[in-house]
C-alpha cells in the first residue's frame, strides 16, 4: 500500500479538504499514474452532495484522470514507464458477461466497477477517483492519450467526450445528415464538435440567444432557439438525429417534433425522470427516444485517437485544487465554458 494525498468530502454537502488515501501497490498487470490533470464533472458534485442517496464517504471524486505512468506491473503490455496515460469512469468490469464480451462494459451485466465510490478489494473499501496524486489500475482499463493533444484540455475527453461520441457513432452519425445538439454546455459543446467532424449538418438547439455564436465558433451550422415557437415550427420534420445534454427534467415533446420519419433522439444528461412524453409523436413518426451512457474501453480509445486525428479538445478552465469548492459553486450557476479541470500539481 502507498499512501497519497487527495481532496475527500465527507459527509453529504460538505466542502473537500485535504486527505490522505491509500492505492494498492502495483501488481503484476498494474500501472501507476501520477495524475497531471483531472477534470471537473458534475457527477462529482453529486457524488459530493449525495444527491442520488448512493454515496459512501469518505468520497474522492474524479473521474477525467490524465497523467504519466511512473510504475508499471510484471506483466504489463501495453504501457511503458513515462508514457502519458488516461483512465475514465470505469476501472473493472467482471469480464465474463456478454456486455463485456462485446467491448460493452459500461452495460456490464453484473455492474462494472466506477473509477470512484465503487465498492473495492483495496484499502478503504472503496475506489478513489482522480482528486489525489496518483492512482493504480489494471491497464486493460487504462487508455493511450494522443501525444499531439494539449493535455490541458484533455481530461473532459474522458467523460463528456466518449458520453457524446458514442451515441454519434452509434447511430452513424455522418455525411448528409442533419444532427441537433440540445444544450451548449460540458457535454453539448463536446456534441457539436463531434458531429461537426463526423460530416452532419450539425445545429445547435438552445433555449438562449446568447450562445449562438460560441455554438457556431465550436462548429455548429446552425443555431435553433427552442423558446422561438415560429422557428421551431419552421423545423418540424428536419432532423435525423437529435443528442439530448440537457442535465435536468424538461420536456421532451417539443424536441421529438424536430425529427424526421425514423429518426432519433437520445439523452445522454438527464438522469433522473423526465416529463410525460405524447407516445403518438413516436408511433405516427415511427421515431425513437434513446438514452445512452459512455462508451466501452475500446470505443473510449477510438475517440481518443479521432480526437487526435481532428484536433479535438474540451474548451476547459484550468483551476487549483484549493478552488474546487468554489468551482462547485459556479457549476451549479453554469459558470464555466466549458469544463473545469484541476492542475494536480497545486495538490
Amino acid at each position: 500500500m502507498v499512501s497519497t494525498s487527495a481532496f475527500a468530502a465527507h459527509k453529504a454537502k460538505s466542502k473537500l479538504e485535504p486527505h490522505s488515501i491509500e492505492r494498492r501497490s502495483v501488481g503484476n498487470n498494474d500501472i501507476q499514474i501520477d495524475i497531471d490533470y483531472c477534470g471537473v464533472c458534475h457527477t462529482d458534485l453529486h457524488f459530493v452532495n449525495n444527491d442520488w442517496a448512493m454515496t459512501e464517504y469518505p468520497v474522492v471524486p474524479g473521474h477525467e484522470i490524465v497523467g504519466k505512468i511512473s510504475a508499471i506491473g510484471s506483466e504489463v503490455s501495453k504501457f511503458n514507464v513515462g508514457d502519458l496515460a488516461a483512465i475514465g469512469c470505469m476501472v473493472q468490469s467482471c469480464g465474463t458477461c456478454q456486455s463485456c464480451n462485446d467491448g460493452l462494459e459500461q452495460y456490464c451485466l453484473n455492474g462494472f466497477t466506477a473509477t470512484y465510490n465503487s465498492p473495492s478489494e483495496d484499502a478503504g473499501g472503496l475506489t478513489f477517483g482522480g482528486y489525489s496524486k496518483r492512482i493504480v489500475v489494471d491497464e486493460s482499463f487504462a487508455l493511450h492519450m494522443p501525444k499531439n493533444l494539449d493535455p490541458t484540455a484533455t481530461a473532459p475527453l474522458l467523460c463528456a467526450g466518449i458520453t457524446t461520441y458514442s451515441p454519434l457513432k452509434h447511430w452513424k452519425v455522418g455525411p448528409k445528415m442533419k444532427v441537433g445538439v440540445v444544450g451548449l454546455g460540458g457535454l453539448g459543446h463536446m456534441g457539436v464538435k463531434f458531429a461537426h467532424a463526423l460530416g452532419a449538418h450539425t445545429g445547435m438547439i438552445t433555449t438562449s440567444p446568447e450562445k449562438g455564436s460560441d455554438a457556431q465558433q465550436l462548429g455548429a451550422d446552425d443555431v435553433l432557439i427552442s423558446s422561438d415557437l415560429d422557428a421551431m415550427a419552421k423545423e418540424v420534420g428536419q432532423f435525423d438525429f437529435i443528442l439530448n445534454t440537457i442535465p435536468v427534467n424538461h420536456a421532451i415533446d417539443p424536441y421529438l417534433e424536430l425529427l424526421k420519419i425514423d429518426g432519433t433522439m437520445c439523452v445522454v444528461g438527464a438522469v433522473e425522470p423526465l416529463q410525460n412524453v405524447n407516445a403518438a409523436q413516436l408511433i405516427f413518426g415511427r421515431k425513437t427516444l434513446a438514452g445512452s451512457l459512455i462508451g466501452g474501453i475500446k470505443e473510449t480509445q477510438e475517440m481518443l485517437n479521432f480526437c487526435g486525428e481532428h484536433n479535438i479538445v474540451s474548451d476547459v478552465e484550468i483551476i487549483q485544487i484549493k478552488d474546487i469548492n468554489n468551482a462547485f459553486e459556479r457549476l451549479i450557476k453554469s459558470d464555466v465554458k466549458y469544463r473545469f479541470v484541476i492542475d494536480m500539481e497545486s495538490l
